[in-house]
């Protein structure tokens, strides 16, 4: 199993993530970005956009996900320092039903446990437990079976 850190950005609501049913996973680390703080995330895979697409020579690598709304993440992504490995995945709709009175969200934007399990899912190494408690799972991995782009 490829090891998973998350980083959330200090004003992400764990009530409202879908990444909260992880926390206490031994294969999935969570930390908490705040003013100031950075992390190394040299020899990380991490996830994001306009990035070449996630493939299985990825495999070796442990992955990096940044948890924060669309608007905060370019604040997130200034706490990484080092050498990274950027990624992005294929565009896939989303099940999550999404609706920001403050921005729109990017094109083939996913949930954060949509966007884990399909990185997974590219590296050949999905486990769908991930999804036990996310409430559209049936209908996201249904996007996934039907989609031409995600064949790992």
């Amino acid at each position: 199993m490829i090891p998973v850190t998350i980083i959330r950005h200090v004003k992400e609501r764990r009530s409202k993530c879908s990444l909260t049913p992880l926390e206490g996973r031994e294969d999935v680390s969570f930390l908490r970005a705040r003013p100031g703080w950075t992390f190394d995330a040299t020899g990380f895979t991490v996830l994001g956009l306009d990035a070449p697409i996630i493939s299985s020579a990825d495999v070796s690598r442990p992955l990096l996900l940044l948890d924060s709304t669309w608007r905060l993440l370019p604040q997130l992504e200034s706490c990484l320092v080092g050498t990274v490995i950027r990624r992005s995945l294929p565009s896939i709709q989303t099940a999550y039903p999404r609706v920001s009175k403050i921005a729109h969200d990017p094109h083939g934007g996913l949930a954060s446990i949509e966007a884990l399990y399909l990185a997974q899912y590219l590296l050949g190494t999905a486990d769908v437990s991930i999804l036990e408690e996310y409430h559209w799972r049936e209908r996201f991995i249904g996007a996934i079976r039907e989609s031409d782009c995600c064949v790992p």
